[in-house]
C-alpha cells in the first residue's frame, strides 16, 4: 500500500468520480482507475461500487476509509516532525475541541507561543474521538476534549466546567418567559452535530430518535452566526457566546421543565511525554 494509493482512495470517497479525483489530484484518469484497482487487489475487498453519475463506497470501502485517513494521518505527521526537528529544539502538538478552543484554550495557546520560543507548535481542531484517537496513535501530544481518556499511559484531567444554555437573537425569540421540551421539538432547532459527552446525549434526548432536523452543522463555532442571523435557536456553551450574551445580541432562553448538565472538558496526554508535561505544567498557572 503506498501513500498515492492511499491519497487517491481518500480523495475518492470524497469526491465519489474519478474524473474530478483526477483532475483534483493532477493526474490521469486511468492513474486513480489504477491506483484504487491496486488497492482493491492488496485488500482483497471491492471498496467502491458505481452509481448513477459517479461511486459509493462499499461497506468495506466504508471501514477501510477510517484506517486511510490514520495511515495519512501518520505519514504526515511524520514527515512534520523529522522537518521541525532539523528547526526547532522541542515541538508541542496539540488537538482541541473547537468550542474549548474559541471559549478559553486560545489565549493560553497564545501565551505560550509568545513565552516558548524554542517550541514549534501545531494546533489540530476535531471532535472528542478523533482526537483521542490521534493522541493514542501519538499524531498530537495533548488532546482537549468532552471525553477523558481511560487508558494505561495517558493521563486525563478536568480543563474546564460550563454552562450549556439556549439562545436565539431578540427578535426571533418566541419564548422570553421560558421554554418547555415540547415548545423546542416545535421550534426552528439548528443542530450542531458534536460530541458534548453527557451534555451532548442530554441535547439529542430532546428531541425524538432520527428527528429530521432542517438545519444541521458539526462546528460549534459556525452556528453562532446563523443565531445571529435570527434563523432559530441553539444550545452553546455560555463562554463561547459570553461577548455575544453581554451586548444583547443573543439571548438565554430558561428551561422551564427540564434541567441541563453542566460541560466538562478534559486534558488528556501521554504520561511520559515531556512536552505535553510541560505544557500541562504552564496550564496550571492559569487554570488552578
Amino acid at each position: 500500500m503506498n501513500s498515492d494509493g492511499i491519497k487517491t482512495f481518500i480523495m475518492l470517497s470524497k469526491l465519489k468520480n474519478f474524473t474530478r479525483t483526477a483532475e483534483r489530484m493532477y493526474v490521469a484518469q486511468s492513474t486513480v482507475t489504477n491506483r484504487i484497482a491496486e488497492l482493491e487487489n492488496e485488500t482483497g475487498q471491492k471498496l467502491f461500487v458505481r452509481r448513477q453519475g459517479g461511486v459509493e463506497l462499499t461497506e468495506e470501502g466504508q471501514l477501510f476509509l477510517s484506517y486511510a485517513l490514520r495511515i495519512n494521518d501518520l505519514e504526515e505527521s511524520f514527515i512534520q516532525e523529522v522537518n521541525s526537528a532539523a528547526r526547532y529544539e522541542k515541538k508541542l502538538r496539540v488537538g482541541a475541541i473547537n468550542a474549548v478552543y474559541e471559549s478559553c484554550l486560545y489565549p493560553l495557546m497564545s501565551r505560550f507561543f509568545k513565552e516558548h520560543t524554542d517550541v514549534s507548535l501545531k494546533i489540530v481542531l476535531g471532535h472528542s474521538v478523533d482526537l483521542l484517537q490521534m493522541l493514542q496513535d501519538s499524531i498530537i501530544d495533548v488532546a482537549f476534549s468532552y471525553l477523558p481518556l481511560k487508558k494505561t499511559g495517558f493521563a486525563s484531567r478536568r480543563f474546564t466546567s460550563d454552562k450549556l444554555v439556549l439562545l436565539s437573537a431578540p427578535e426571533c425569540n418566541a419564548h422570553r418567559g421560558g421554554i418547555r421540551k415540547s415548545e423546542l421539538m416545535d421550534s426552528e432547532y439548528l443542530m450542531c452535530n458534536f460530541a458534548f459527552g453527557e451534555a451532548g446525549e442530554f441535547v439529542r434526548s430532546l428531541f425524538p430518535p432520527r428527528h429530521a432536523f432542517r438545519f444541521e452543522i458539526d462546528n460549534s463555532g459556525k452556528v453562532m452566526q446563523y443565531l445571529l442571523d435570527g434563523l432559530g435557536y441553539s444550545f452553546l456553551p455560555y463562554k463561547m457566546a459570553e461577548r455575544k450574551i453581554v451586548s444583547g445580541e443573543l439571548q438565554i432562553i430558561k428551561p422551564l421543565d427540564f434541567t441541563v448538565p453542566e460541560i466538562v472538558s478534559y486534558c488528556s496526554y501521554f504520561k511520559n511525554n515531556e512536552s505535553a508535561a510541560d505544557f500541562v505544567e504552564f496550564l496550571k498557572e492559569f487554570t488552578e
